[in-house]
């Protein structure tokens, strides 16, 4: 693709007076065309429009209306979500973002919408926004490749790998299987034989981090891999996945991707008889605000969601400002495992041909509490 040159002669964005000198009309014409005036013929239409194409260039209103080149605006592309891992992220960039001086322009996408990031990015750029934050955290296109959207700002991408081609992409949120290795570790550092993982969805780039942090911290251990079951990151996935663990006498510890899923796990647990901490474990992930009030209190891992955008938006801001200058190094998040009552050492090994009754069986059924149904796992 050819360029333009800056005023300096040195490569830059192609600019208006590019497409003019490669279409052979004058920079009125192009402006012109693509005011959509009238009085232009079909044919310099065209030309002027396969010029800017041939260029890759890119109107942009309000960038080239300021003397300085710029919108001082970043554009934010983030799932349309309540889940508390997305929403959390997006309200730490918000900060960041009014912090800098620079005003926010947010485009959500929609869970299912394959072409959704391309058409985001797309009216952040008609925007004339000076960079872009992706926050995007499913793979919607099941790994087919990068968008074809010509991508001139910088992008900042967090917690995925790279969606497009950009002049200058970095990167920003990473880590989780770091983080959910440091949960795992804290289970068998306690003396469980393994530890079971509730996954969450495995289209999403974060799912599918802990799943690798869980496998890489049995490995290491030289432990047996469990089956993983799959939740969709409700409390109502952790209940099923949680009548489905209580069957399994030999089930100790758990490792569940994010919080609501170790919730709904917890209460299927404590119904079916199987107390926990005493009979088993339960790590959950994100730190949400109620992990700290429910019974027993969970153990879990802090996503540190505004360190994350302090430093990505440091970076991005930097790229724009200075785009000649190296981009500033990340560092890794930090791994914060908040350790609360949820979990415990293994409860003794019973002898076999002995059936072992915990405390919390022995309280039920002194109090009268109703055994869990048989059956099938119930998905609410």
């Amino acid at each position: 693709m050819t360029r333009g040159t800056g005023r300096d002669g040195s490569p830059g964005a192609p600019r208006s007076v590019d497409v003019a000198r490669v279409a052979g009309v004058s920079q009125k014409t192009v402006s012109r065309v693509f005011n959509d005036e009238p009085y232009v013929s079909v044919d310099v239409r065209r030309r002027v429009l396969d010029a800017a194409e041939q260029l890759g260039y890119r109107r942009n209103n309000a960038a080239r209306a300021l003397a300085s080149g710029r919108t001082r605006s970043i554009g934010v592309v983030t799932l349309g979500t309540a889940l508390y891992g997305p929403a959390s992220l997006l309200m730490g960039v918000e900060r960041v973002v009014r912090d800098t001086g620079y005003a926010l322009r947010v485009v959500n996408t929609m869970e299912g919408d394959p072409a959704g990031l391309a058409g985001a990015v797309d009216s952040l750029l008609d925007q004339g926004v000076d960079g872009i934050v992706i926050s995007e955290p499913i793979d919607e296109d099941g790994g087919a490749g990068e968008l074809s959207v010509p991508v001139d700002v910088p992008v900042l991408v967090l917690g995925a790998p790279q969606p497009f081609a950009a002049s200058t992409v970095l990167f920003g949120g990473r880590g989780a299987d770091r983080m959910a290795r440091a949960a795992v570790e804290h289970l068998l550092d306690l003396g469980h034989p393994t530890v079971h993982h509730l996954a969450g969805p495995q289209r999403w780039y974060a799912a599918k981090d802990r799943l690798e942090g869980w496998r890489a911290a049995l490995a290491a251990h030289d432990r047996t891999e469990p089956p993983v079951i799959q939740g969709d990151w409700s409390a109502a996935s952790g209940y099923a996945a949680g009548r489905e663990l209580a069957a399994d006498p030999e089930v100790t510890a758990v490792f569940a991707a994010n919080d609501d899923m170790a919730i709904g796990l917890i209460r299927a647990l404590t119904e079916a008889g199987r107390s926990v901490p005493e009979d088993v474990s339960v790590v959950g992930f994100d730190d949400i605000p109620v992990a700290a009030y429910v019974t027993p209190p969970l153990t879990t891992v802090r996503q540190p969601f505004d360190t994350v955008a302090q430093e990505g938006l440091k970076r991005l801001v930097h790229a724009i400002e200075n785009p000649q200058a190296e981009a500033l190094p990340a560092s890794a998040p930090p791994v914060d495992l908040i350790v609360r009552a949820s979990t415990q050492p293994p409860p003794p090994r019973t002898p076999p041909g002995r059936r072992r009754h915990s405390a919390s069986r022995s309280r039920g059924e002194a109090s009268g509490l109703p055994l869990p149904e048989k059956g099938p796992s119930t998905h609410h």
